[in-house]
């Protein structure tokens, strides 16, 4: 097999938002189950990736403050290269290696799923340039074994998401713009997760009925209950933009959207916003920029 080890291919590593998030109960293991409606933004990290012989995995930009052993990107390749090496019962022709690069610009404690996203763009990349050709339920199943939020990045479409955010049922909610605005603080998941405060018993959503039918904006984030007490920063951006528009914390937060029926009075509003408060503006997208990526990739694959 003879690799091109001269090209780098580029791969978006998109933000999710979760529309609302209810933690519903708390298994014996300590995860927790919830329901929410997870939906894609066309605003992403960027990986890009060269496939090098060996069995070397090089993060050639290290992101401040995360040591490489440590970092998602890192672990979704080695995870990935051992299963390929077990799952062919050294079979397979060589132990493959990666050089990879990001250009981040998801915000780190921001309940954008960055991390998971990053780690889900490496798991299917690397999946189509080591042509492992692994199906797609099984990358999810690695990948969760990495956090909760990967599986909805490797499938790639909106959907509404039970379990511990791994059962997936397809939805298409609609695709609106979204200002998406952070105060100058990183909120971690597994502070909120374990906090005793965290509400663990908002009834379950119904899906006897069409799920389509389900008013997001009579559901809420139980998360966002937590960490405006905690957060005061959180709270009183919050609190400035519902007088703008509806708006809510994604995640564990702290990002908070606000949902726009146009670019351009998302982006009037973003023009007012407080000083000091990183912000965006995005599209809603119910199918993830990353599949047209590797969809394309696949077929050059094809056509060589």
């Amino acid at each position: 097999m003879t690799y091109n080890n001269e090209q780098f291919h580029s791969f978006p590593a998109p933000a999710k938002l979760n529309l609302f998030l209810h933690i519903i109960g708390q298994r014996s293991d300590g995860y927790h189950q919830l329901q929410t409606i997870f939906q894609f933004l066309d605003h992403s990290d960027t990986l890009e990736i060269k496939v090098i012989e060996g069995s070397n995995i090089e993060l050639l930009t290290p992101i401040e403050g995360v040591p490489n052993e440590d970092n998602l990107i890192v672990k979704a390749a080695r995870l990935l290269q051992k299963h390929i090496q077990q799952s062919a019962k050294n079979t397979y022709p060589l132990p493959l290696g990666a050089q990879i690069r990001i250009t981040k610009i998801l915000p780190m404690g921001g309940g954008l799923g960055g991390g998971s996203s990053n780690a889900a763009t490496i798991l299917l990349a690397l999946n189509t340039l080591w042509h492992a050709n692994l199906p797609l339920d099984e990358l999810a199943q690695l990948g969760l074994s990495l956090g909760a939020d990967v599986p909805i990045f490797i499938h790639g479409f909106s959907a509404f998401a039970e379990g511990v955010g791994e059962e997936l049922t397809p939805v298409h909610p609609q695709e609106h713009w979204f200002l998406v605005s952070k105060p100058d603080v990183s909120i971690s998941t597994a502070s909120v997760f374990t906090s005793p405060d965290l509400t663990r018993d908002t009834p379950k959503v119904n899906l006897i009925d069409d799920i389509t039918k389900l008013d997001i904006d009579l559901c809420h984030n139980d998360c966002q209950t937590l960490v405006i007490k905690e957060y005061p920063e959180v709270a009183k951006l919050l609190a400035w933009l519902v007088e703008y528009a509806p708006s809510r914390m994604t995640g564990t937060g702290a990002c908070i959207f606000s949902r726009f029926d146009t670019e351009k009075e998302a982006r009037r509003i973003q023009s007012l916003l407080p000083s000091g408060i990183m912000s965006f503006v995005a599209k809603a997208v119910n199918t993830s920029p990353l599949r047209s990526a590797i969809d394309s990739l696949y077929a050059l694959q094809e056509s060589n």
